[in-house]
């Protein structure tokens, strides 16, 4: 037979999804029609189970009145896990919580149609005056949307993050069994949670809810992790897991532990946890039953799957960052870091302190001032007849030029030879021009092969000159050396002496009357030239007639008429 109770909880059954206030008396035609005392009874206890649920979680006031509804809507899969203690309908067929099976949509019973107010007279006894609930009470009569995100970022601090919610994870990425963690520490969250739950089938359906994105953003403060996981309702769950925050004492073991190995601040900072800080003698890591999830549902299991969906997006936000299980246990991250700060400044102070003052470095003026004899210095080695000889360089694709490393090296070696026998170097006062000309001078031919040719641009375009320009030096310095290249491009003002008889030298030598310009003595034809040295001596040039555009030609000599004749055996003068 049934009873009461059961009466209670088949119409309880019977509720719409979302709960709705019954008037006790309705208004038609301007006639008011009596309530049944079943129907009286059925708004009695809704009234009393919503108000009843509303003040279980009024420790939050912004999600004090969502909490409310959202406990008063028997889910009907979490009534199923809390009446039969272990059996879901998910279970089986592992549907999509985002879609309820059409089954569970219940219609509510239609009340029974009233018979009209009978006369004053014909009552024995009037009806009760409905009693109007108070505002703040009053279920409302508009459909509740879902909770907004927790996701709050202007809300957060030091001691309170906000951490979007995780996407689906791809199928080929979900393991079928074995570690959901990535990290080891993440891991051992994970063990605590299984360890420590009644139910292993909640919890696989808990890990489905993780893998396919149902929970929402996640709070972590000191002590709590607070999330929405959205189950088979549209209206998500509220749920949190507590966990112990550590003492004064326990965090400055911890402190400790950490600075006294430079490693593990760094690790810290890699977001990495070293097992060893981990084994410091504090329990960082929650064990079995350490782990205490609370959830609006229904479900009376320990855990149920939304709090076990929860705890499974908690070890991947510990995989990401470390610091939100130090969150848990009551630091956040950059009270953290200034503590290790200050404490690792304490520490060098004070072994800066112990340490002392370190003795300066030097010599003792005695010392130093002592009559002492000194070992003679070695000998030096003796002179090699001639430089060595360079090895020979590999051509290789886009590389330098093998024949032009080996002229480099054979020209480093002469110089060495020279200053260890002369004690001078005669390049060490060039400048960057001269020294090129020198280069390019001692390289077979004049720029007109291809090997000649790559040696010449580089050159000029090291030193910001053309190629004609260097071709001109090269022969200058082959005429006589640097005072060649200085006649070439210097020209001065001789004194009286030399240049003045070099004209009478020319006439009496049957040649025609030079022109003189400075230092220069031009043929009247304007084909050849005579240039005065700083040296002494005389240096021939030529040039096309008319063009002026001269070039060295021979050697240089004492004797005007001698320097003309490297000319003169081209051409009559």
């Amino acid at each position: 037979m049934p009873t009461d109770e059961d009466a209670t909880e088949a119409t309880a059954e019977q509720r719409p999804t979302t709960p709705l206030p019954r008037e006790t008396a309705a208004e038609t035609g301007g006639e008011r029609e009596a309530v049944t005392g079943v129907e009286r009874g059925v708004a009695s206890v809704l009234k009393t189970g919503a108000v009843a649920d509303s003040d279980a979680d009024s420790d939050s006031s912004s999600d004090a009145d969502a909490d409310a509804d959202a406990d008063a809507d028997a889910d009907a899969d979490c009534d199923s896990d809390s009446h039969s203690g272990g059996s879901d309908p998910d279970s089986s067929s592992d549907a999509d919580p985002l879609t309820p099976d059409p089954a569970s949509r219940r219609t509510p019973t239609p009340p029974a149609p009233s018979a009209p107010r009978a006369p004053a007279s014909s009552v024995a006894a009037p009806a009760p005056a409905p009693q109007t609930p108070p505002p703040s009470r009053m279920p409302s009569t508009t459909p509740r949307s879902t909770p907004p995100s927790m996701a709050a970022p202007t809300r957060d601090g030091e001691l309170r993050r906000t951490f979007p919610p995780f996407p689906p994870r791809p199928s080929a990425k979900v393991p079928a069994e074995g570690a959901f963690a990535e990290s080891w520490w993440g891991n051992a969250w994970v063990t605590a949670l299984e360890e420590g739950a009644l139910d292993v089938n909640r919890l696989l359906r808990g890990r489905r809810y993780a893998d396919r994105g149902h929970v929402d953003a996640i709070t972590v403060t000191p002590g709590l992790v607070l999330g929405y996981v959205q189950g088979s309702r549209p209206r998500p769950y509220r749920v949190q897991v507590r966990l112990r925050t550590l003492g004064d004492e326990a965090w400055t073991r911890f402190l400790e532990a950490a600075a006294e190995r430079t490693g593990h601040i760094a690790a810290l900072l890699d977001k990495e946890l070293p097992h060893s800080l981990a084994d410091c003698g504090v329990s960082l890591l929650p064990g079995p039953g350490d782990l205490d999830p609370q959830c609006s549902c229904p479900d009376i299991g320990h855990p149920c799957k939304h709090a076990a969906a929860l705890c499974y997006q908690t070890a991947r936000l510990l995989d990401a960052d470390p610091f939100v299980l130090l969150l848990l246990r009551g630091r956040g991250e950059r009270p953290l870091l200034d503590a290790l700060s200050r404490l690792n400044a304490t520490r060098a102070a004070r072994a800066a302190r112990d340490q002392g003052p370190a003795p300066l470095p030097g010599v003792r003026a005695s010392e130093a001032l002592a009559r002492r004899r000194l070992p003679p210095l070695p000998g030096p080695l003796p002179l090699p007849p001639h430089p060595g000889q360079p090895p020979a360089y590999p051509a290789a694709p886009g590389g330098p030029d093998p024949f032009a490393l080996d002229q480099l090296a054979t020209d480093a070696a002469a110089r060495a030879h020279a200053l260890l026998s002369t004690g001078r170097d005669p390049v060490g006062e060039l400048t960057l021009w001269q020294d090129a000309v020198r280069l390019a001078a001692a390289r077979p031919g004049s720029g007109l092969t291809a090997a000649t040719r790559t040696l010449y641009a580089s050159l000029a375009t090291a030193t910001g000159r053309t190629t004609a320009q260097l071709a001109r030096a090269v022969a200058a310095w082959r005429q006589g050396g640097i005072e060649g290249l200085s006649v070439l491009e210097d020209p001065w003002d001789p004194p009286a002496g030399r240049f003045d008889r070099a004209r009478p030298l020319l006439l009496a030598a049957d040649l025609p009357a030079f022109r003189p310009w400075r230092n220069h003595l031009t043929h009247p034809r304007g084909h050849a030239q005579l240039r005065l040295g700083r040296d002494g001596l005389w240096y021939a040039y030529e040039s096309e007639p008319g063009h002026d555009d001269w070039w060295p030609r021979g050697s240089p000599d004492l004797d005007p008429v001698g320097a003309l004749t490297a000319v003169a055996a081209g051409d009559d003068l």
